[in-house]
């Protein structure tokens, strides 16, 4: 029968063609829990004001479908190359965070976000061998839509300062890239529960202990009522997101619910990873002291750390779209 075997190859074809332009292949996983769900949807246009329009595939044979990593990557590779291009080194009470911070909160505000911003006070010190002075810091706090204090909701974050000598394209423009991607593919979509997006202030390190890092999520974490605190179902730190070519996932414990969580979730979108144990360098840990579920994003070991050579170019975009797919495959 040629026809029918005409058809099968057709169909066949066709069946490669998909697999082929779907996302990359699951890469190491050592966690201990897994879903078979579907993976997310694409990223939405830039308008906030309803769904995307660019559902479905192109009509036209000279207009390809763009992949959702790369409409992801290209907001938050311009998020890297501005803040550590253009403004550069921004310690978290300094002239050039403020800079860095309008510039968020223009952004988040464009994709139609409701921001706070949350002042705090940093107290001065040595932030990796450089004097940083005190002063005033803030938080953005992004929401879309409400967030009522008696339900669930999930938090996203990543920091926004540097220490004084690094432009900080890694640490940590790689985690507010992500951080605005994510925002843009939510805009106009629903989530499984209410997602609240914080830019921190100040969290790199001011003098040589535990308790001189990380003030602005623990200035987000002491502002939580009881009510908030309890609903809060899990906290995902974004914190230099931009190197390798699996995506760290760390808790300060193990087992970890949150941790397997979001392992599950980067099983579902076919995302590389790898777990570890004892992860308490980020803002997740001001969650987790509380008594609060977090998880930390990122932390492959780079040349550029803490450095003048921490620049855009380090940066992988295929990490950058890779951090953005797993953390909407967990909200979603």
């Amino acid at each position: 029968m040629p026809g029918a075997r005409v058809l099968l190859a057709a169909v066949l074809t066709a069946a490669v063609l998909t697999a082929c332009s779907g996302p990359d292949a699951t890469g190491p996983d050592d966690d201990r829990t897994s879903s078979g769900a579907p993976s997310p949807s694409g990223r939405p246009s830039g308008s906030a004001a309803g769904p995307s329009s660019t559902a479905g595939p192109s009509r036209s044979a000279a207009a390809p479908r763009v992949p959702v990593d790369a409409a992801r990557t290209t907001t938050a590779v311009a998020a890297v190359r501005h803040l550590a291009g253009r403004i550069g080194a921004r310690p978290g009470t300094s002239p050039a965070y403020f800079r860095a911070a309008d510039w968020v909160e223009g952004r988040l505000t464009e994709l139609g976000w409701t921001v706070e911003r949350q002042s705090f006070r940093a107290p001065g010190g040595v932030s990796w061998g450089e004097p940083v002075a005190a002063g005033r810091s803030v938080n953005l706090v992004a929401r879309l839509g409400e967030v009522r204090p008696d339900r669930g909701w999930l938090a996203v974050g990543a920091h926004l300062d540097t220490v004084p000598q690094a432009p900080g394209a890694e640490d940590n423009a790689s985690g507010v890239g992500v951080l605005l991607a994510v925002a843009e593919a939510l805009a106009g979509h629903r989530t499984r529960l209410p997602v609240v997006l914080v830019a921190y202030g100040a969290e790199e390190p001011r003098g040589p202990t535990d308790d001189d890092h990380h003030y602005g999520s623990r200035a987000f974490v002491a502002s939580l009522d009881a009510a908030r605190r309890k609903s809060l179902r899990g906290m995902i730190s974004l914190d230099r997101v931009g190197v390798g070519a699996a995506v760290v996932i760390g808790s300060p414990t193990s087992p970890d619910p949150l941790r397997a969580e979001v392992v599950a979730a980067a099983r579902r979108a076919h995302v590389p990873h790898r777990v570890e144990d004892g992860q308490r360098s980020s803002d997740h840990w001001s969650f987790v002291r509380a008594g609060l579920a977090g998880v930390r994003l990122g932390s492959t070991p780079y040349a550029g750390y803490h450095s003048p050579g921490d620049v855009p170019s380090v940066v992988d975009p295929a990490q950058l779209g890779r951090t953005a797919r797993l953390v909407l495959a967990w909200l979603r």
